[in-house]
């Protein structure tokens, strides 16, 4: 997992709240196995029309916006399915953060463990980034995770995480990474494994 530190980019304004996570990634694409190749298809529905056309209205499709990487939207961001496509989506399409008044738990949890970055913050500190980020396009905003604050310009407010969470982002560990942290007493308990018990290795062809 990339370690997150600290964040610059140009600040995405979705004003929308609910938006579920068959809104950011469509069912239709979750036939692939990897985790990339699924940023074209971000907001598909919103984002392009019946025949495949860009929407030229939509936010990402606008000049100003297409390299944004920090996203700023409304509440209850990433509803619906627990699909971790969603969050695979956001970030293969370059987005490292997403600023809302809150989000959904498994969708938190899943970013959390992606290595992006779910930013919570009051709704009327959400309201003016929005009111921003449309104004003043393209809007630089930081997020910085080892002070624990967001600016533009000037400070705009600081977030909570808690400590662990917030350990893993800034080292870059998933959960594979955190088994291997302990590879040392791992090796040495399987060395004392008493042999009777079943292989873990695959076995020899005959």
């Amino acid at each position: 997992m990339k370690p997150f530190t600290a964040h610059t980019g140009v600040a995405i304004p979705l004003d929308r709240s609910d938006v579920d996570t068959d809104q950011i990634i469509p069912k239709q694409f979750l036939k692939r196995i990897e985790r990339t190749g699924y940023g074209p298809f971000l907001f598909n529905d919103w984002r392009y029309d019946s025949v495949g056309a860009e929407q030229p209205d939509f936010i990402i499709n606008r000049d100003r916006f297409r390299d944004g990487s920090i996203l700023v939207t409304g509440a209850n961001f990433g509803c619906g399915s627990s699909r971790e496509h969603a969050v695979w989506a956001l970030m293969d399409f370059g987005i490292r953060a997403v600023i809302a008044p809150s989000f959904a738990d498994i969708f938190q949890s899943n970013a959390y463990r992606c290595g992006l970055l779910p930013v919570q913050l009051s709704a009327g500190v959400v309201q003016q980034l929005l009111e921003r980020a449309t104004s003043e396009a393209p809007l630089q905003v930081t997020v910085d995770l080892e002070t624990q604050g967001v600016s533009a310009g000037k400070p705009v407010a600081a977030f909570d995480i808690d400590e662990f969470t917030r350990h893993c982002l800034l080292n870059g560990l998933d959960e594979i990474a955190l088994s291997l942290e302990h590879e040392t007493d791992i090796t040495a308990y399987e060395a004392t494994r008493p042999l009777w018990l079943p292989a873990v290795a695959a076995a020899q062809k005959r």
